[in-house]
């Protein structure tokens, strides 16, 4: 059992003796070369070590990993806020210098409005804008957008009025439609604006009027509450109503009722 181990020791003895005795020149180039076998095992062994540290330094609890992905997604959440609200402050910005554009060429004297209520049920009939008394806003003054006609004041406070829109029965306006005749009538709600709030009727129409679908109808300037020539839309169709007595016609309002946001008051 014991004869195994003692030639080992032998050799080992024997081999060390001869480094022991050969000379110095020749036991240097001997430890190079085998450093030179040994070091890269030395190496691997060293790098496998560090491997061994980073993976144990990345491997977090999972506590720590959650509130991680919580903090990053708070974070996530405050940058689309925070270029929702610069989206908005341009779309503002840009309303506010094309709205400043129409005040100067608008042939009124016009002051802006923001739209703070509607109701939710009358929503197509009324809404609430931010001036009122304080602001030198008077019942009857006539309400529009940069396109069209939208209504009028009905009912003032001091800092809020109360506008009806055109389509409401509140809400009769003296039109005219721009053909050769200039043939005036009268803009009613009608049975059209139950099913669809951005067409109104004009009626009244002479029964020799030549009116044809697409001819604009703008406001006439009778009944001194809307001044002449704001555009309320274009005809879409002509009946004879009454036995032929006059003629009645379906208008499509130019001015969106349904995404009012600002509007302009005309004062007198």
């Amino acid at each position: 059992m014991k004869r195994p181990h003692l030639i080992g020791l032998g050799i080992a003895t024997v081999v060390a003796l001869i480094l022991f005795n050969l000379p110095a020149r020749t036991t240097s180039r001997l430890k190079l070369s085998l450093s030179g076998i040994f070091l890269p095992l030395f190496g691997l062994a060293s790098s496998t070590q560090k491997a061994t540290e980073a993976a144990g330094l990345r491997v977090l609890p999972k506590s720590t990993l959650a509130a991680e992905v919580e903090k990053l997604r708070h974070e996530n959440a405050e940058l689309q806020l925070k270029l929702t609200q610069r989206e908005e402050a341009v779309r503002e910005n840009d309303l506010l210098r094309k709205a400043l554009s129409w005040q100067q060429r608008a042939p009124w004297k016009v002051r802006l409005a923001r739209v703070i209520t509607r109701d939710p049920a009358n929503w197509w009939r009324t809404l609430e804008i931010d001036i009122g008394s304080d602001n030198g806003v008077t019942r009857n003054l006539p309400v529009v957008t940069e396109v069209g006609l939208v209504g009028r004041v009905d009912e003032v406070s001091p800092k809020t009025s109360r506008v009806v829109l055109i389509g409401d029965p509140k809400c009769r306006v003296a039109a005219l439609v721009e053909n050769a005749a200039r043939n005036t009538g009268f803009i009613l709600p009608g049975e059209s604006s139950v099913l669809d709030e951005s067409i109104v009727e004009m009626t009244y129409i002479s029964r020799l009027a030549q009116i044809t679908p697409g001819q604009r109808v703008v406001t006439s300037g009778l009944g001194g509450i809307f001044p002449k020539g704001i555009p309320i839309g274009n005809i879409l169709d002509v009946n004879s109503i009454g036995y032929g007595l006059y003629l009645e016609t379906r208008v499509k309002l130019i001015a969106d009722l349904r995404e009012l946001e600002e509007v302009w008051v005309i004062f007198p």
